[in-house]
């Protein structure tokens, strides 16, 4: 069998040729799945912006049912209204902020809806931490921040990250949606009954008799009662000790 002779300087090219198409290969497969949040109005202070989120899959075997996002500072969850979503979903407040869910959508797509935010914060980035359920009850868990979920090969579970453009000029905070407090420190206004530093002492009294016990007063009528009984008494001793004298 003949033996075929390779010119001088073929087989590094074949090699370099060889590592190159490994690499184009290997950039083609597909990044993890994670969560995106874009906007179009992504501005400090911007009103009334629409954000809209897509969530990818990465179940072979289960649709995406459920989406639950917690809203970054300065957001608050009465402040956020639901823009659509997949068919069938329901929008609902959280204590943090928000959720989508509804009929799982068909295996391998991705889960796309949008909110509109009263007013976006005064800052440079906003991040979206996302929980998102399938119907098998899986859930990934997109919440790490600032890249610390990275295990080193660029699969990290990072939150969505929404980068802001500078106020315009001019720009300032709205006042809250009605109900919502300024922030969560904010001192409540006295109702009556109250003072700026807690009840007065008569909503205290009323207070205690609500719990079935007794109030201040009405201790200090039963001792002075008391006392008057007891005076009586010894007047009437007194009294019958003088007479058969």
């Amino acid at each position: 069998m003949s033996r075929i002779t390779l010119p001088r300087g073929a087989r590094p090219l074949t090699l370099a040729t060889a590592a190159a198409t490994t690499a184009v290969l290997l950039a083609a497969v597909p990044a993890a799945a994670h969560v995106e949040v874009e906007s179009a109005g992504a501005q400090a202070l911007a009103e009334n912006v629409r954000l809209t989120f897509v969530a990818e899959s990465e179940s072979a075997t289960a649709g995406i049912t459920e989406l639950r996002v917690v809203l970054p500072e300065g957001i608050r969850p009465a402040d956020v209204t639901y823009a659509g979503g997949p068919a069938g979903w329901e929008f609902a407040a959280t204590a943090d902020g928000y959720r989508v869910e509804g009929p799982a959508v068909k295996v391998g797509e991705d889960a796309e809806h949008s909110v509109v935010v009263r007013q976006l914060p005064d800052a440079k980035e906003l991040a979206f931490k996302t929980l998102q359920t399938y119907g098998d009850g899986k859930v990934d868990r997109w919440i790490e921040l600032g890249g610390s979920g990275d295990d080193g090969h660029g699969h990290g579970n990072e939150a969505p990250v929404l980068k802001l453009r500078a106020a315009a000029p001019g720009a300032h905070t709205v006042s809250p949606s009605p109900g919502v407090p300024a922030s969560p420190t904010a001192t409540p206004v006295p109702t009556a009954g109250e003072t700026a530093t807690g009840p007065s002492p008569q909503a205290a009294d009323t207070a205690e008799d609500d719990e079935g016990g007794l109030s201040a007063g009405a201790w200090t009528g039963i001792v002075a009662a008391a006392l008057a009984a007891a005076a009586v008494a010894a007047f009437l001793v007194r009294r019958r000790g003088a007479a058969r004298e």
